[in-house]
C-alpha cells in the first residue's frame, strides 16, 4: 500500500537571522521569519509526510504559540515525524523538493541537504531529491522578499 503526500511553505526574509534549508546554514545575508529556526524545506516535507499519513499539518503537531518550538531546529521536528510514520507502518519510497527562491543560489549546498533528510527520515540518499529554482525575478521570491518550498512523496507500507 502507497500514501501520496503533498507539502508546502512559505517564510519571509528578515535582517539578523541565519538562513537554514534542509538543516544547513546557508551563507546569506537574511534569515527567514518564523517561530521555529524557519526551514521552509524541512516544513513543506513534514507536511508533505503529514498529509500521506491523514494527520493534519504542521501547526496542528507544532503550534507556532508553543514556547517548547521557538526556535527549534527543524530536524527534531523531522525527526518527530519520523518517528509518527514508522509507527503508522510507513517509509519513505521517494521524495521529491523543490526550493524557490532567486537568492541565495543553492547548487552547492543541495547534497548535502539531501543527505541530512535522508539520515533522518531513515532512507537512502537516492530516494531523496532537493532542487533548487528561481521565478526570475517574478513575485515574492524574484524580489527577494522570501523563500518558498514545494515536496511530493509516496510512503510505502513496510513488510
Amino acid at each position: 500500500m502507497i500514501r501520496i503526500g503533498n507539502g508546502y511553505d512559505v517564510h519571509k526574509f528578515i535582517e539578523g537571522r541565519k538562513l537554514i534549508l534542509g538543516g544547513v546554514d546557508i551563507l546569506h545575508t537574511k534569515g527567514l521569519l518564523g517561530h521555529s529556526d524557519a526551514d521552509v524545506l524541512i516544513h513543506a516535507i513534514i507536511d508533505a509526510i503529514l498529509g500521506a499519513l491523514a494527520l493534519g499539518d504542521i501547526g496542528q503537531h507544532f503550534p507556532d504559540n508553543e514556547k517548547k518550538y521557538l526556535n527549534i531546529n527543524s530536524m527534531i521536528l523531522l525527526e518527530n515525524v519520523e518517528k509518527l510514520m514508522e509507527k503508522e507502518g510507513y517509509e519513505i519510497g521517494n521524495l521529491d523538493s523543490i526550493i524557490v527562491a532567486q537568492n541565495p543560489k543553492l547548487k552547492d549546498y543541495l547534497f548535502q541537504m539531501r543527505k541530512n533528510i535522508s539520515n533522518v527520515l531513515k532512507t537512502d540518499i537516492s530516494n531523496i531529491n532537493v532542487k533548487a529554482t528561481t521565478e526570475e525575478k517574478l513575485g515574492f521570491t524574484g524580489k527577494e522578499e522570501g523563500i518558498k518550498s514545494y515536496c511530493v512523496l509516496i510512503l510505502n507500507k513496510k513488510k
